[in-house]
């Protein structure tokens, strides 16, 4: 019988590959935390209209990514190709815009997207991602981009530049979609198949951020967006650029960056790789002040930003795994393991994480376990009561101790 394989574009994450993730992910909740963002989780999957109302029928993923299904009731359901349509989906859904104010919310959740696979991007993968809704001012853009570089810097990531630029509004970006449209009909025969075909006629603006080479020399002399901003939206971008300078944080202008999917208004960012050798985006997003309202919800001013974990893992430096047992419990014969079971019980309840040599094993294999363990200590039990021997496995130290002195010798010190 041939074995199954996990599914192509999928991985599996063994105990050491998790250790890390949880690591990374409490860095992330703290930071996100300090910057006073709550946790909100939505369901994996949505209705497949969802998605289509959202990010528009002329964009790729839902076009050509996402995975749809039909239910047991006929429904149009689709795995979650992103996570602010859900997010904004449930902000309309439990009436937070009638609460009034700001709402700061994050979520890590998996999404999924039928693409070819590719270093740190795979069919199902994970994403981190904010949204603020309430709040109209430049300088919360600001504060979302400088989010994004607490948690880059909390990973350890560096060597990124931050690229930026405006995607205008319902005001204006209509009269630079007609340019650039008409910049492309005249020269479609140096475009690729899809550039020339179906991302002139439903996405024009798709055609700025093809990866094909004939594609990005051919725009290279386009009309810039920021050079058709209305009064607002420029107002609105020169004054993201003046706070991005009081913080400190420098940007490079990308007239190419104007994000794949429709909701986006004014504010759009990346934040990439300086080094070529890596692939991709750490993390991208911008303002979406028509989304809520698109869904169904009253007119309220959104930005926020997607992260994916594994390409940002793949960015970061591995550091070396904290040990993740405090302690090995063995046995010094077979009539000492119901008191070393005993003890590794008391042990775990007061909040020392150990592990329980075999029963019915040589204390010889029991130490071979213990040394490849990771354990910092080792408790030997012998028959009785009493005290049992406690070793430091670094310094190879032992001494005799009292059965119930063990927990309050190895257990984590309180904050």
């Amino acid at each position: 019988m041939s074995r199954i394989e996990a599914v192509r574009g999928t991985q599996d994450l063994l105990p050491e590959d998790t250790a890390r993730w949880q690591e990374a992910e409490r860095r992330i909740r703290d930071v996100l935390t300090r910057y006073g963002f709550g946790e909100i989780r939505t369901p994996v999957f949505e209705h497949a209209e969802l998605f289509r109302r959202s990010l528009g029928l002329g964009s790729d993923v839902v076009a050509k990514e996402m995975y749809e299904f039909t239910d047991k009731g006929d429904r149009q359901l689709a795995l979650r190709p992103e996570g602010t349509a859900s997010v904004v989906r449930a902000f309309i859904e439990h009436s937070l815009p009638q609460k009034g104010g700001r709402h700061k919310l994050y979520y890590v959740c998996p999404v999924f997207r039928y693409d070819r696979p590719q270093k740190g991007r795979f069919r199902e993968h994970h994403q981190v991602g904010v949204e603020v809704f309430g709040n109209p001012a430049p300088s919360q853009d600001v504060e979302v981009m400088d989010l994004g570089d607490a948690i880059l810097g909390a990973l350890g990531v560096s060597g990124f530049e931050r690229r930026i630029n405006s995607n205008g509004d319902p005001a204006c970006r209509p009269a630079y979609e007609a340019a650039l449209r008409a910049f492309v009909e005249g020269r479609k025969d140096r475009f690729c198949k899809d550039c020339a075909g179906y991302r002139l006629e439903h996405n024009v603006l798709r055609v700025l951020d093809c990866k094909v080479e004939a594609c990005r020399a051919a725009t290279a002399d386009a009309p810039k967006l920021v050079d058709h901003l209305c009064d607002a939206c420029r107002a609105h971008h020169e004054t993201v650029l003046a706070h991005l300078r009081t913080l400190g944080l420098d940007v490079v202008p990308d007239p190419r960056l104007v994000r794949g999917l429709d909701y986006y208004t004014r504010t759009c960012f990346e934040y990439v790789p300086k080094d070529a050798g890596q692939q991709g985006t750490l993390l991208g997003g911008g303002r979406y002040d028509g989304l809520v309202e698109l869904l169904g919800g009253p007119p309220t001013p959104g930005v926020g930003f997607g992260m994916g974990l594994e390409r940002v893992l793949d960015a970061a430096p591995r550091e070396p795994a904290a040990p993740s047992l405090a302690a090995f419990v063995l046995s010094t014969s077979v009539d000492a393991y119901p008191r070393a079971f005993r003890l590794a019980q008391a042990l775990r309840r007061a909040g020392v994480a150990c592990e329980l040599g075999q029963e019915g094993k040589s204390l010889n294999s029991q130490l071979r376990a213990s040394g490849s363990s990771g354990a910092g200590w080792a408790v030997f039990v012998a028959p009785g009561t009493g005290s049992v021997g406690l070793k430091n496995l670094a310094t190879h130290v032992q001494e005799d101790v009292a059965e119930g002195e063990v927990a309050g010798r190895l257990a984590p010190a309180k904050p």
